[in-house]
């Protein structure tokens, strides 16, 4: 049989060669990602491992999904005339790795080989200061509304990425360890689901507790 090389075209890898072919990550940035560089980061400690996977929900304005506040936020350029709770939180520096969307829409902030200011006070079996040995990942969501399935569905996508290049082992939310403090993902997000798209030999553990949801016709407090 002719090879295409051998008929005068070149030859093209099949869509499992070039997908190896890629490099996954570049200096902890991911391809395919959206690229938005935050200035809020620093180095990990020498020799610290990224152990550690910790999902967050963030919408901005607080229960509102679409606009450019997140991203703001994570560049400081957020406008504190722009919407009266930006300016409760004008001097915040803050960042996470990445941020899933509504629609499943992936960026990058923060190099996964640096360290992102994403976990604040925390501890995970009792080692403190997660951000040293952690990547966050901010999902566009609130305490009060469900997911969507497309967030799900990148979530378990870039975790099984992480996981094949940083020694992971478990993933668990911003109130699994900061409790009392930090609330999110919050009671609508499916740990099940997760942990469902995630199964399979060697997967990572998915440890995070989902709190109850409130009772139906209950008022916030």
């Amino acid at each position: 049989m002719t090879s295409s090389t051998e008929a005068g075209r070149p030859e093209v890898p099949d869509e499992r060669g070039a997908r190896e072919a890629l490099p996954v990550f570049a200096d902890g940035w991911l391809a395919g990602a959206e690229r938005c560089e935050s200035p809020n980061y620093d180095a990990r400690p020498a020799g610290c491992e990224v152990r550690l996977v910790v999902v967050h929900a963030i919408s901005l304005p607080p229960d509102e999904f679409g606009g450019p506040g997140v991203s703001q936020l994570f560049t400081n350029a957020l406008d504190p005339a722009a919407h009266p709770y930006y300016a409760t939180i004008r001097d915040l520096r803050v960042s996470a790795h990445f941020f899933i969307a509504r629609d499943g829409r992936l960026m990058q902030f923060v190099s996964a080989d640096r360290r992102a200011w994403h976990a604040g006070a925390s501890n995970w079996r009792g080692r403190e200061r997660c951000n040293d040995f952690s990547i966050g990942i901010e999902l566009e969501g609130c305490d009060t509304l469900p997911f969507e399935a497309a967030q799900y569905e990148r979530l378990a996508a870039l975790v099984r990425r992480l996981c094949a290049h940083y020694p992971i082992e478990d993933v668990v939310g911003h109130s699994d360890i900061a409790p009392g403090r930090k609330t999110d993902p919050g009671p609508f997000f499916d740990w099940e689901r997760l942990g469902a798209l995630l199964a399979g030999p060697g997967a990572v553990a998915v440890r995070g507790t989902q709190p109850p949801r409130p009772a139906a016709g209950a008022e916030a407090g």
